[in-house]
């Protein structure tokens, strides 16, 4: 089984193809670059590096949030029409259990935080145990000293990831929590494809119009406009 697996809701565009023995080929470019011109690109970089082709690929997948609201409809869509024209079906792997799989280890917790703006995070905790990554929480948008406030009532050793990381490092170091290294801190394809293998086996691929995306937050346009017309 072969998984084309891609990744854009964050600030890196990432390929990978993946098998049950591993990554068959992996590539991230994080350069600010827009994703719609970079995705499919990577993908056919991807594809003709291999050797291989659609025909031989047996499911696609992607992180089908939360995320950039840009990133997550380019995701999709490309997706369903590769999954289309391939007649292949698609299998969708929580953005935040991605970023988490990348510094899996049995027994740890992991508090994956991505940047949603203005102070706030998209997160969650998941424990690796058993094998999996089990959520602790469910997936949140909120601000980040209240997500720290929930890690601290854990009394835990907690690993952070994500790209919010970036940005409130200092609280994460203070209160004597660790980082994921930087070559694991943000999005990867292949943590989304070995996710998918799984979920493939499980029986949980969906035809492409099946596919929704979660985006937990209104797009910013739309929080902006309800702000300047809620007094009116």
């Amino acid at each position: 089984m072969k998984i084309l697996a891609f990744e854009t809701t964050g600030h890196t565009a990432s390929v990978a193809i993946v098998d049950e023995l591993g990554i068959i080929a992996e590539f991230t470019l994080n350069r600010k670059k827009n994703h719609s011109v970079t995705l499919m690109p990577l993908v056919d970089h991807a594809l003709d590096m291999s050797g291989l082709t659609l025909s031989d690929i047996s499911y696609v997948a992607l992180t089908n949030g939360p995320g950039s609201f840009t990133g997550l409809r380019l995701s999709a869509a490309s997706a369903k029409a590769l999954a289309h024209g391939a007649k292949l079906k698609i299998v969708p792997v929580p953005t935040l259990e991605a970023l988490a799989y990348n510094v899996f280890m049995e027994k740890r917790i992991i508090a994956p935080i991505m940047d949603a703006r203005r102070g706030e995070v998209y997160a969650c905790l998941y424990l690796c145990e058993d094998g999996l990554l089990k959520p602790l929480t469910p997936e949140l948008a909120e601000d980040f000293g209240m997500f720290l406030d929930r890690v601290k009532l854990l009394g835990e050793p907690v690993i952070f990831i994500g790209d919010g990381c970036l940005l409130h490092e200092k609280a994460i170091v203070d209160n004597a929590f660790t980082i994921a290294p930087y070559n694991s801190l943000l999005q990867r394809a292949s943590s989304v494809g070995m996710l998918a293998l799984g979920r493939a086996a499980q029986g949980l691929a969906i035809d492409y119009n099946e596919l929704e995306i979660l985006y937990l937050r209104k797009p910013q346009a739309e929080r902006e406009y309800e702000e300047r017309n809620q007094d009116s």
